[in-house]
């Protein structure tokens, strides 16, 4: 017994030992630090490993933003590359006092505005992802255990809200996704737009007024109601009101639903 352990601590200090400990060491405190403190390792160290990390934690809600923003899977795809790629260019200008969560959304969203500023002057539709390839609904809209005529008149819901959505300008689109389908918080909105929290309120009101308007004319007389009436429900359930006030449009006062995005 004595031998046994006497080797064991001599194998502990074998430089390949030493070594092995360190790197799982190491590896521990990556998957553990926050993103800040990952960030920071790739500005100061061009630190592969961390920033592997981060587009782990990343891609999926940037390729969602993006894919959303733009109506066209594919396109979301490149995006989240090109966020990416542009996080990493841009690295040595993160702040150390910035949240790294405002600093990613914001690139993003601000490749998603220029990719349809191109389309738009191409003259393009961002409508061009097939049925088989449309964006998820949003969670809101799907019941636990939906029958397949219900399960298929959701679909058919998310797939027109969808399309509303890229109907509207841009800064509605953007606060709407940013609030309905990431649930970012207004203070959190208003830090990735560089923009006052009333502000943000105003554009999630004046964005659902628009939805609204653009989805009116799309449901018909028999199942019209009811399904507007399930798309609107969907949206309410988020916390953070957005209700008119003295200094409101008169377009959104008409809206007589109280609206939580």
């Amino acid at each position: 017994m004595d031998d046994e352990r006497r080797l064991n601590e001599i194998a502990g200090n074998r430089p390949d030992s030493r070594q092995a400990m360190s790197k799982i060491t190491f590896l521990s405190s990556l998957f553990s630090m926050t993103d800040e403190q990952a960030m920071r390792r790739v500005q100061a160290q061009d630190d592969p490993r961390a920033f592997a990390r981060l587009v782990e934690r990343w891609e999926e809600p940037i390729r969602r933003l993006c894919a959303r923003m733009t109506g066209d899977p594919h396109r979301g795809e490149d995006l989240k590359q090109d966020t990416f790629a542009r996080v990493f260019e841009k690295r040595k200008s993160f702040r150390p006092t910035a949240r790294f969560s405002t600093w990613l959304w914001r690139i993003a969203l601000n490749l998603c505005y220029d990719e349809l500023r191109r389309i738009n002057r191409r003259g393009e539709s961002p409508l061009v992802a097939d049925g088989t390839e449309s964006i998820a609904a949003p969670r809101e809209f799907v019941a636990e255990t939906p029958a397949p005529d219900a399960q298929l008149a959701e679909q058919e819901e998310g797939e027109l809200v969808r399309r509303a959505l890229l109907q509207l300008p841009d800064i509605y689109r953007g606060a709407l996704v940013l609030r309905h389908y990431e649930n970012l918080k207004l203070r959190e909105i208003a830090e990735i737009l560089e923009i006052p929290e009333g502000t943000v309120n105003s554009r999630l009101a004046e964005g659902l007024v628009q939805l609204t308007r653009i989805l009116e004319p799309q449901f018909d007389d028999t199942r019209g109601r009811q399904m507007q009436s399930n798309a609107a429900a969907g949206l309410r359930r988020r916390t953070g009101s957005v209700s008119s006030s003295p200094d409101t449009p008169s377009s959104r006062r008409g809206l007589q639903v109280t609206v939580n995005l």
